[in-house]
């Protein structure tokens, strides 16, 4: 049996024309993702460490681990009206596959749905920058705030069409300060929030630091890139898209014309999580 094929071998060759790829390593019967076997984490890593695993290159602490959770957790549905949900909705009544529907709401995803995040690290950067050339927090802040409404521009991050207090980023703040998670970009999204309700005056009781101002701040503290803010966004969002996609195909009927103002939620009542669950 001296002439048996062999498997290929798993040693790895480098040469000059091959492209490399620092993510997953696949061998015979193994499945390397950043070094750790795929199969040792399955059971043992949670989903929200993996993609933070597969984003950043290592493991998270068990404070980040929590935090990102929570992060992913935030944008798992944001209702019947936003148009990433009214899309998937529409091409789903069409009759197309769900993976279709899903696409379609992914790809709705742009500057003003969903691309907040990026927009609102953007800005704390460049306060930021300021004040690494001596200026305070209160000073970056107000001239952040200042160029934004010069150019008539909304502050990224800040204000929600319904919320007053977004509760979701009211909790990651709480989340990100007990973690001992909180830093200079949450120290000065706080001190945005703080310039714009000053500069508006009476019209700030409804403006306030939103879920992606949140997310913005604490991904800046975490010391992760800018797009994978917006990253978290979409991996959050797709469970949402396929339950609205799936919901559609199995209650309603097919073409109809979608008002996303015009629905009743028909859910369970308000309830609490079981005392097992913290």
């Amino acid at each position: 049996m001296a002439d048996q094929a062999k498997a290929p071998s798993a040693t790895r060759t480098t040469t000059s024309s091959a492209w490399r790829t620092s993510l997953t390593c696949i061998e015979p019967n193994k499945v390397l993702v950043r070094g750790y076997p795929l199969d040792e984490m399955m059971g043992r890593v949670g989903f929200a460490d993996a993609v933070y695993l597969l984003l950043v290159g290592e493991l998270p602490s068990p404070s980040v681990s929590r935090m990102i959770t929570a992060i992913l957790v935030s944008s798992v549905d944001h209702g019947a009206m936003p148009p990433s949900t009214v899309v998937s909705r529409n091409v789903a009544t069409t009759g197309a596959p769900l993976r279709a529907a899903v696409a379609a709401g992914v790809l709705s995803f742009g500057t003003y749905h969903g691309g907040d995040v990026e927009a609102c690290m953007d800005l704390l950067d460049r306060g930021l920058a300021m004040m690494r050339d001596g200026h305070s927090y209160q000073h970056a802040a107000e001239t952040v705030v200042k160029e934004k409404l010069d150019a008539a521009e909304r502050v990224p991050g800040i204000g929600h069409r319904l919320h007053t207090h977004d509760p979701r980023a009211l909790k990651l703040l709480a989340m990100a300060y007990e973690l001992d998670l909180e830093g200079e970009h949450i120290r000065l999204m706080r001190a945005v929030d703080q310039a714009l309700a000053e500069a508006l005056g009476p019209d700030h009781a409804r403006v306030h630091v939103n879920v992606d101002g949140a997310i913005a701040a604490i991904c800046g503290d975490l010391g992760l890139d800018h797009e994978f803010g917006n990253a978290l966004f979409i991996i959050s969002r797709v469970p949402g898209l396929i339950a609205h996609a799936h919901e559609e195909r199995l209650r309603e009927r097919p073409m109809r014309a979608i008002d996303p103002k015009n629905h009743q939620y028909d859910g369970p009542p308000e309830r609490r999580l079981p005392q097992t669950r913290k």
